[in-house]
């Protein structure tokens, strides 16, 4: 089980205590794209390059590393071109690290097998000015960036940047899956709604998936992540809904919306002009048995288009 510690401490104060490298030989860590989009130069808020990254610990014993809380004093992103010339970083990333300041950071534990994940946005971290295919890489610092002597590489990922866009075409969105065509919401009916988002988990596509999803309103149905969520400041809430993603691709919280039925049929559809509800019924195949269960999607409208923003499950029984 995963135990997180927050702990402080002040950058000129801390230091002289080593940890020998060798403590983290059997770390591994692999990264691959979130919620894959079309890339261009620059833009880092309005066209991320999300990186879904993992710390998996495959040693008998139990692995323990720090993280900061901004991770940039945690991870370097690597960005090379097709001739072997580095990126640059970014100025925020230069000034944080030549900046006295205290950073925030959890104590992780891994039993054997266990792994931990989280999602950056790449362009957080290097200046992308120029249209190109890059090959990305990345550094993770187990004793945080103070201590770049204990590191740890990842495998390497190809991006692919493409030339800006006209201004007509600058809302990136995701795209198809296995396509170079934008993936879009549409206004289309509740029922329908619901029935797209279905198919797309049972096809394991995560992009079409939170399409109609409004991912902050299920969050803030756990009361403990709504106290903090409404503290915090506007990029710990980004940051805390990446990481909701993450963990709802990776089925570790919220089983029941992630969950993948065999078979649905929906059954009853009700909505005004900005609220409804849409009643489904879905069976979920077991070796011996079929589990049968109610879905009541709650969704609403907003400048058009049909989000569902929360739900409830009634078991049914079995057949």
């Amino acid at each position: 089980m995963i135990i997180a510690f927050l702990m402080l401490f002040g950058q000129i104060a801390f230091g002289q205590n080593k940890v020998n490298p060798s403590a983290f030989d059997e770390m591994s860590l692999s990264i691959r794209y979130f919620d894959k989009t079309m890339y261009y130069p620059g833009n880092p808020d309005t066209n991320p390059v999300y990186v879904h990254i993992s710390i998996r610990n495959n040693s008998p014993k139990t692995l323990r590393f720090k993280l900061a809380d901004d991770r940039m004093f945690s991870c370097d992103f690597n960005v090379f071109t097709v001739k072997n010339t580095q990126l640059e970083a970014t100025k925020t990333i230069i000034s944080k690290r030549t900046t006295n300041q205290t950073v925030y950071f959890r104590e992780i534990s891994l039993e054997t097998g266990e792994e931990y994940s989280f999602v950056e946005n790449l362009k957080d971290y290097i200046d992308i000015k120029d249209p190109s295919v890059y090959y990305v890489e990345l550094t993770f610092y187990p004793e945080l960036y103070k201590s770049k002597y204990i590191s740890k590489s990842s495998n390497r990922l190809t991006l692919e940047v493409k030339p800006s866009p006209t201004a007509a075409a600058s809302n990136i969105l995701p795209v198809k899956n296995k396509t170079t065509e934008l993936l879009k919401p549409e206004e289309i009916s509740p029922d329908k709604v619901v029935e797209q988002t279905i198919i797309a988990r049972q096809k394991s596509l995560w992009d079409q998936y939170f399409l109609y999803l409004d991912v902050e309103a299920l969050l803030l149905r756990n009361s403990s992540q709504k106290r903090k969520y409404i503290t915090v400041s506007a990029e710990e809430r980004n940051r805390m809904l990446k990481n909701y993603k993450a963990d709802l691709m990776e089925e570790k919280i919220d089983n029941d919306v992630v969950a993948v039925p065999e078979k649905f049929e929906i059954e009853k559809t009700v909505y005004t002009k900005t609220e409804g509800t849409v009643t489904v019924t879905e069976w979920f195949k077991y070796p011996n048995y079929h589990e049968k269960k109610s879905y009541v999607y709650k969704v609403r409208q907003r400048e058009g288009i049909w989000q569902i923003y929360d739900y409830s499950v009634t078991n049914l029984g079995t057949e």
